[in-house]
This record gives structure tokens, sequence and C-alpha cells, in this order.
């Protein structure tokens, strides 16, 4: 089995010196490539990503699709494996991956799609209930790229491109704290209410009412957080939150407007 597999790696970073490491060592040594683009990180993000073998690129921060376009330019494969830096491949999916290289089969499909599963500080790995998502990772760049969109990055196939699923998972290790996911929620929330409203989209006023206990009911029972205990609710709790914070801000940037347009 080859030990430089034909394929680049690019991963979006800022502020990550204490994450990168595991997710590019869960690529080391098998992929032609590993390029970290970085957005102006202040910690010792570069030193880690450089001395792991990784080249850094930076690139100022353009909005989430934008800078996995741009990291898709820097690479010299046609086929990518895109992480995050709070990602990782597990040990069996990077099995799988070079075992779909070593005999072709990769070609039978223009991208793979990934399970992609949460994992908390005080895990080692995802637990089997573990809640997760699918999202193109693997794939052919010139049969699919990542959208512009600033808040939403996906990978947009061409029509007609072939999209299969592999069987291995990433770990998400997207929480370093809770102090670090309110905050995290927090900006996210400003940044989905600007792209709501630079489309011009309105969100119902009802859902001030409705979106807190809807949501909760999604994160604590469809995503099965009541089986981390405790854990779960703090989670659910959160993640509903967040929900609301969303439609909350609208309405405030709307008042806001109404109040702007009454004092003129």
């Amino acid at each position: 089995m080859t030990s430089s597999l034909p394929l680049s790696v690019f991963i979006i970073a800022k502020d990550e010196g204490d994450r990168i490491g595991r997710t590019i060592e869960s690529v080391s040594g098998w992929v032609d490539e590993i390029i970290v683009i970085d957005s102006g990180s202040t910690d010792d993000t570069v030193g880690v990503a450089q001395g792991l073998g990784a080249r850094v690129v930076h690139n100022d921060w353009p909005g989430y699709g934008p800078q996995k376009r741009f990291g898709e330019d820097q690479c010299r494969n046609d086929w990518l494996l895109n992480l995050d830096a709070d990602e990782e491949v597990t040990p069996d999916l990077a099995k799988e991956i070079q075992a779909r290289f070593a005999d072709g089969s990769y070609r039978d499909a223009d991208g793979w799609r990934i399970m992609i599963r949460d994992v908390y500080a005080h895990e080692d790995a995802p637990a089997s209930w573990a809640y997760g998502y699918h999202q193109i990772r693997l794939y052919d760049r010139k049969k699919g790229r990542f959208s512009t969109s600033t808040v939403h990055d996906t990978v947009r196939p061409e029509a007609g491109a072939i999209i299969r699923s592999l069987d291995g998972i990433i770990a998400h290790r997207s929480i370093r704290s809770l102090d670090f996911q309110v905050g995290k929620y927090n900006r996210y929330s400003n940044m989905q209410v600007a792209d709501i409203r630079g489309r011009g989209r309105r969100l119902s006023r009802w859902r001030l009412l409705s979106e807190f206990p809807v949501a909760f009911f999604k994160a604590y029972v469809l995503r099965s957080y009541w089986r981390y205990g405790w854990w779960g609710l703090i989670l659910s709790m959160n993640y509903a939150h967040a929900r609301f914070l969303r439609i909350a801000k609208d309405y405030e940037a709307e008042l806001l407007e109404k109040s702007d347009r009454s004092n003129r």
C-alpha cells in the first residue's frame, strides 16, 4: 500500500494551536501534502503546523466558503480531503481511504461523503450514539468545489457527479469548553443573521416562542443527547439557546432598522 497518496489535505485555521496537531497527525505520512490556510493566528498555530510538516499559507478571512475555495486553489492534486482544525481522521477511516487509493476504487465516485461525529474534551473517541452528519470531504475538485457562501461550507458537486459514502468517520472536537461553545454560538448567530438579512429573508416572529422548545427536543431526543446524562442536558440547553439567539438577533435588527427610519 502506497505511503504517499496523490491526495492533498487542506485545513483552514485561526488560533488552533491546541487542536491542529491532532488533525495533522491523523493524516501525516500517507498523503502527498498537507496545507494549512491560516487567517491570522496569534497563538502557535503556524509553528505547530509547520513543525508537523504542513505548508502554511496566509489568507485574510473572507468567510467559510471562500476560505475553503482558496484552500482548494493551493493544492497540487485534484483529489482533495478537507478537514477542519478541530477534526481528525480516525484510524479506520485512514485505512479505508488508503485501501481505496491502493486498488483504484476511489474513482468509483467523484466525491465521498464522510460521517463526522462529535467527541468531547472528556472523551477519547466519539460515543456510538454521538451526533453526526454526512458531508462530502473527499472529492475530485474537477467535479465539485466548496460553495461561495460565507456562512455555509459545503461541497457543491457538478450535475451528474457520482457521490457515495465511506464507512469510516471523522472525529469532531468542536467544543474546547462550555465558555468556548457559548462564544462560538454567539459569533455564529451574528454571521447567520447577517447572511439572512443580506439575502432579504425575514424570520417569523412566532419562532421566538417555538424555536427554543423545538430545538431542545431536536437535540435532547432526536440527536440522542439524553444518552450523555447531565452533559447531554447541558448540550441541549446550549443548542436551543443558540437557535433562539438567531431569531432574537434578527428581530433586534428589525427593531433597529425601524427606529433608524423613524428618526430620519
